[in-house]
């Protein structure tokens, strides 16, 4: 019960990784408020943890603050936000990807952690504590080629949550990172292109300990930085990759 008496929102939590911290964080004591574009993969995730659910899109203003509100009435301060939504654009060259999907990307995994940060942060710092927990993408450390953008909104991620930690720090609040390698989650054929024993034989060649991550993984590390058991952790970008970034 490592989160007991905690309040949590993790976002893009209807499926995937997401949905895998929604369960964890709940087996461990946590009031989960679970929030996804997707309300009805919301409401199943959270009928099934006992949580609430939202339906939300992270990268309006609006829509964010309608959804930390909920989760203040129906379970108290929010002690814990896990910056989890996050979408891509097909692989690609560069310069074919549309402008169109260009903003899609960015909004969903960038401008959320800001609109989130400008909501929850000056609550925090009221209370004097608070664990931000962003999910980026071994992307951010060591790009896969036709990717680009989407590598580059993780790399953002990454020296965003270095950037928060600093300035936070001083005020009681800790922002560390999880950098998961592709996992078997509905991301995982938008990343590939084409979802074949081939092409899955090529990514799996790149990850040491030769399988992909699971929601399982992703949530044990972020379980960890959200507790007080990592009270002295801040400004990490921890890889949980099967070693494909050595």
């Amino acid at each position: 019960m490592r989160l007991e008496g905690k309040t949590a929102i993790v976002t893009g939590a209807g499926s995937g990784f997401g949905a895998g911290i929604a369960k964890r964080f709940a087996e461990e004591g946590a009031k989960v408020l679970v929030a996804d574009l997707n309300g009805d993969a919301a409401e199943a995730v959270a009928k099934e943890i006992g949580g609430i659910y939202c339906e939300a899109d992270v990268s309006d203003a609006e829509a964010v603050a309608i959804m930390v509100g909920m989760a203040e009435r129906n379970c108290g301060p929010v002690d814990i936000l896990v910056n989890n939504a996050g979408t891509t654009h097909l692989p690609k060259p560069m310069e074919e990807v549309t402008e169109q999907d260009f903003d899609r990307v960015f909004n969903v995994n960038c401008r959320s952690v800001y609109l989130l940060a400008k909501v929850l942060v000056p609550k925090m710092k009221a209370r004097g504590t608070g664990s931000i927990v962003n999910i980026a993408s071994t992307g951010g450390v060591s790009p896969r080629p036709n990717l680009t953008w989407y590598n580059s909104t993780k790399g953002w991620m990454n020296t965003a949550t270095r950037a928060m930690a600093v300035e936070l720090a001083p005020f009681g609040i800790r922002v560390n990172a999880v950098n998961p390698v592709a996992g078997e989650t509905p991301l995982l054929k938008s990343f590939m292109g084409q979802d074949t024993p081939e092409v899955r034989a090529k990514f799996l060649s790149t990850i040491p300990i030769g399988r992909f991550s699971t929601p399982q993984d992703i949530a044990n590390a972020a379980l960890y930085l959200a507790s007080d058991e990592a009270s002295m952790v801040t400004g990490v970008c921890m890889e949980v990759d099967g070693g494909r970034c050595i």
